[in-house]
């Protein structure tokens, strides 16, 4: 599914937190979301997902508007994987997971065989099939990513977002969690702090700063050493042709 923002604009009280924000995501493209804190990445990324109503501007998924749209159908249609989650209930991998069957049941339907099935099926593309009976609080911080994932999964959605899905992760499970995504053929739209990772796994990179879209396009294209300078203040050295389109970025310790 296709996902097209015009004019967003959103923010608290005085204070414009996203301004005037347009952007377009191709079905099965990953569109990284970078930029300094506070940004505006993750309130971006909500008014994208539908989890927050933007002050003027709209979102459309797959060229419907989702202002229109009921939240138990968009529920269907989009998956959002938050930054952690934490529950001090004894409860399993499985149980976790069969969560996000719950746009699909209505009050008073039981657990059906199409429900077990989407369960599996999700915790078989991330790899956890076999700790379906395992207790949440055992589970490692890439584990839980990985759980994470598969309840968004389990709503069967088209379009997934993510709002720094690698956070507090070490970086063989952060590579890991990024490479499952990008592997799972969904439209998916991630918010990152990490560049290389972004540049690594992603489509294309919308760069936000102060609530704006400075620039929007491939990673060769959009991380050069002057933007860099001007969003993120930091100097930088890009690699070259040795790493193909996907640039690895070298920042200066002076």
């Amino acid at each position: 599914m296709s996902v097209v923002a015009d004019s967003l604009r959103w923010g608290v009280k005085r204070r414009t937190i996203v301004s005037d924000v347009s952007l377009r995501v191709a079905p099965g493209e990953t569109m990284g979301l970078i930029g300094p804190n506070g940004s505006g990445k993750s309130s971006l990324l909500r008014l994208l997902a539908g989890l927050r109503k933007p002050a003027s501007g709209r979102v459309a998924i797959n060229g419907e508007n989702i202002a229109q749209v009921p939240r138990k159908a968009l529920s269907r249609q989009v998956a959002f994987v938050q930054q952690s989650a934490a529950t001090d209930t004894n409860v399993t991998v499985a149980d976790v997971v069969r969560l996000g069957r719950t746009p699909h049941r209505s009050a008073l339907a039981g657990w059906s065989e199409a429900d077990e099935a989407a369960v599996t099926h999700a915790l078989e593309r991330v790899d956890m099939a076999s700790r379906r009976r395992q207790a949440w609080q055992t589970l490692s911080g890439g584990e839980r990513q990985r759980v994470h994932i598969a309840r968004a999964l389990a709503q069967a959605p088209q379009v997934m977002f993510l709002d720094e899905p690698t956070n507090h992760l070490d970086i063989h499970h952060q590579i890991e969690i990024l490479r499952m995504v990008r592997d799972l053929d969904l439209t998916s739209i991630i918010a990152l702090h990490d560049l290389n990772l972004a540049a690594m796994f992603c489509d294309r990179i919308v760069v936000l700063d102060a609530g704006t879209v400075r620039a929007c396009g491939t990673p060769d294209a959009v991380l050069t050493q002057d933007l860099l300078r001007d969003v993120f203040r930091v100097t930088a050295q890009i690699s070259g042709p040795a790493v193909g389109d996907r640039p690895h970025i070298r920042f200066s310790a002076e």
